[in-house]
């Protein structure tokens, strides 16, 4: 079973864009071969010479004014082992996130790869494009299967803030963060999916590292997201490279 490991250091990552400077060609980077970041920050590829950068981005991934502290909501409750598949089916990968209306189509099929027979609650209402669930709540392995960015980005584009598991497959962890879509949050203690139902009304604080279940009146403690924070709040890995200096220019 996949688990997320130790938080890569915000200056680990500084040291790794450094590293990869050519000032004479462009390279081709893939965070997920990179050792000193391969722990956390994902899947994520980018072609870049010494003073430009094109990175894939979404309409959703964009620097926020100020850091969120709580996210409060409806929450949607998944069991173990929820793969890329289930979370957005690959025939829906050819849809291109950085065009704003594909963006909003993704979204739509977020979680519709998921068996009605388990979950006959629908993640999307019929006749919308957005998800009433701003919260998702799921047991071990989360994100599992093939590393496709398209899953953190369909469950932002349908509206999903914070995703808390057990634990999650590391690819969707750092694409999470690479892509600044969603918070994954992962929980001190299991089986707290079994203690949650679709439709509970809850709060994440970050501030306390605390789950909220206002409908049961149960509290849980999360694990401090640590250095990938300030990542996810700057709008993803690019945006916070721009804003902390680490790359120089976007076109």
């Amino acid at each position: 079973m996949a688990t997320t490991q130790a938080h890569a250091p915000v200056s680990t990552i500084r040291a790794s864009f450094q590293r990869f400077h050519s000032p004479t060609k462009t390279q081709l980077v893939h965070f997920a071969s990179n050792p000193f970041i391969f722990a956390k920050f994902g899947k994520t590829s980018f072609s870049y010479k010494p003073s430009k950068i094109k990175p894939l981005t979404t309409p959703r991934a964009t620097p926020s004014s100020s850091s969120p502290t709580t996210f409060h909501g409806q929450c949607y409750v998944l069991g173990d082992n929820i793969d890329t598949d289930q979370i957005i089916p690959a025939e829906h990968l050819t849809l291109v996130p950085s065009k704003p209306d594909e963006y909003k189509k993704l979204g739509s099929f977020a979680f519709s790869g998921l068996p009605s027979s388990q979950y006959p609650i629908p993640f999307i209402e019929p006749g919308t494009d957005s998800t009433k669930y701003s919260i998702i709540i799921g047991g071990a392995n989360f994100g599992c299967g093939s590393s496709r960015e398209h899953a953190p980005v369909a469950l932002g584009a349908a509206g999903v803030r914070t995703v808390v598991a057990e634990s999650y497959a590391r690819i969707f962890f750092r694409n999470s963060v690479a892509t600044g879509e969603v918070y994954p949050l992962e929980l001190e203690l299991e089986g707290v999916n079994k203690q949650c139902s679709t439709g509970d009304v809850v709060t994440i604080d970050l501030e306390k590292n605390m789950l909220i279940n206002h409908t049961k009146g149960k509290e849980f403690v999360l694990k401090p997201i640590g250095d990938a924070g300030p990542v996810i709040d700057a709008g993803g890995i690019f945006a916070y490279a721009r804003k902390t200096g680490m790359i120089s220019s976007v076109t």
